[in-house]
């Protein structure tokens, strides 16, 4: 089947809208959500293939991918001050499109733009400066401190091009330019491929060759976010006279970024608990296990979020022209397909674990460590497409405190008081740890899923009318 191309470069403006109006849905659904879950994808080599390679360094390979593992919560706390302004931004443009207000939409890109620049300065100095006391207190050791401390400070002088590469590559796909916000992943992951083999092995470089090739990669695909939103082939440009820092248009995007936020940064929380309560119980054999699962997990769940992005600028776009049959009509899709996809995840990662954690590590002890607690860890993945297609399509249609409350109910009120409480009770503490993943899963795909057909659903199937005139009178 001929996928459609969303971004033809013939298609006036207004043709690029109708089609999100009325381009049957799911043709529609696949040509946004495919490139953008093969975004995703590509997304995750940029530090999957740090891990891969460095996992592999002989005689020293496992330290350093523990090392490795402990800075993963400031670089995922870095792509989130990323989705705060650009995943909150995003929808509220879309919907102002929707609407037919490019011009508020425009606005909302330059303050958005200039917002991720300053947040990019603060956090460049910030862990910089404070790289070591940082690392100690996620979980490193004297042993892999060496290695965690200078991929960090490498990593984190780049933190301008994460930020302008995430947060503005959302601009792009919610336009309906999916496969444009696909290359821009494409290239960066590419070019990492390339010179990560180069610097870690070839120049002797070792993790620092590993961080250096990530901030380079990123520095291309940044280019092409500005290039191509400064550029002629966009509907929203950026323009200098809309790069201000205005408080009437940061409130509502960081009231809706919020949500992706908190799920990102409290990732780099639950890092934090994970590895000290693992290193305490288990060592750093515990913590490069750990730092496989994740990595598991990760490839897990972002094909789930490439399905949410793909359906947000059409569920985004109708609800804001008040079409709610079509909403309706891609968030069943949606659902469908993120189910089929964390079920088949789920079912690898009880059949073969082994063969998984043998991707990130030659070392037999952290692979077989790891194959036992990836059946424990993922033991309730099947269930999590729920989740992810519910909760994203709260902040497709702006509903801000739910999803919000989604956000912090699974890690801050589930996760993490269970990860300390659980080994209270259970004499294998490790066990206990990697079992409160499964739990918190559960109890939070049912209430998040009770929460959404008690609310949202309703107002999709016509029963908020008053909800819907209301909730775009607020976006205005």
């Amino acid at each position: 089947m001929q996928v459609i191309e969303l971004e033809n470069q013939d298609n006036s403006e207004n043709q690029d809208q109708n089609k999100l109006a009325v381009m049957p849905v799911g043709k529609l659904l696949m040509s946004l959500a495919m490139p953008a879950i093969a975004a995703q994808i590509v997304n995750l080599l940029y530090n999957m293939v740090d891990r891969i390679y460095i996992g592999h360094i002989p005689g020293s390979g496992s330290y350093a991918l523990t090392g490795l593992g402990v800075t993963l919560p400031v670089i995922t706390l870095v792509a989130a001050f990323a989705a705060l302004v650009g995943f909150g931004g995003a929808p509220r443009a879309a919907i102002a499109m929707g609407r037919g207000d490019n011009g508020t939409a425009e606005r909302i890109l330059g303050c958005c733009a200039l917002a991720l620049l300053c947040l990019a300065g603060v956090l460049t100095v910030g862990f910089f400066v404070f790289a070591e006391p940082v690392l100690y207190a996620f979980g490193a050791s004297s042993e892999t401190i060496v290695y965690a401390l200078p991929y960090l400070r490498i990593y984190v002088c780049g933190s301008v091009f994460v930020m302008i590469t995430t947060g503005l590559n959302s601009f792009i796909t919610s336009q309906g330019f999916a496969t444009v916000g696909m290359r821009t992943v494409m290239i960066g992951a590419g070019l990492n491929i390339v010179l990560d083999p180069l610097f870690i092995f070839a120049l002797g470089m070792g993790v620092r060759g590993a961080a250096l090739a990530t901030v380079l990669s990123q520095a291309v695909s940044a280019f092409w976010v500005l290039r191509f939103l400064t550029g002629k082939k966009t509907v929203l440009r950026i323009r200098k006279c809309d790069l201000r820092l205005s408080l009437r248009i940061l409130g509502p995007v960081l009231a809706l970024g919020v949500s992706p936020f908190i799920m990102q940064s409290t990732e780099s929380l639950l890092s934090v608990c994970f590895n000290t309560s693992l290193q305490r119980y288990g060592g750093d054999l515990a913590v490069g296990a750990m730092t496989i699962l994740a990595s598991v997990m990760q490839v897990s769940m972002m094909p789930l979020q490439g399905l949410a992005q793909g359906m947000q600028p059409i569920a985004s776009f109708n609800y804001g022209a008040g079409n709610m049959g079509r909403v309706r009509k891609v968030f069943l899709m949606t659902l469908g397909s993120c189910l089929g996809y964390s079920f088949l995840m789920w079912l690898l990662a009880m059949l073969i674990p082994g063969g998984l954690a043998r991707i990130f590590s030659s070392d037999e002890a952290t692979v077989e460590y790891a194959a036992w607690a990836m059946r424990i860890y993922m033991g309730a993945s099947c269930i999590f497409g729920a989740q992810t297609a519910c909760q994203q399509t709260f902040v497709a249609l702006g509903k801000a405190a739910q999803s919000l409350f989604l956000a912090v109910l699974r890690k801050i009120v589930l996760l993490i008081p269970l990860i300390y409480i659980l080994p209270c009770f259970l004499e294998d503490k490790v066990f206990a740890v990697f079992l409160a993943e499964p739990v918190a899963d559960t109890l939070a795909v049912c209430s998040t899923v009770t929460l959404f057909f008690g609310t949202v659903w309703r107002i999709m199937c016509g029963k908020g009318t008053q909800e819907i005139s209301r909730g775009s009178r607020k976006v205005r």
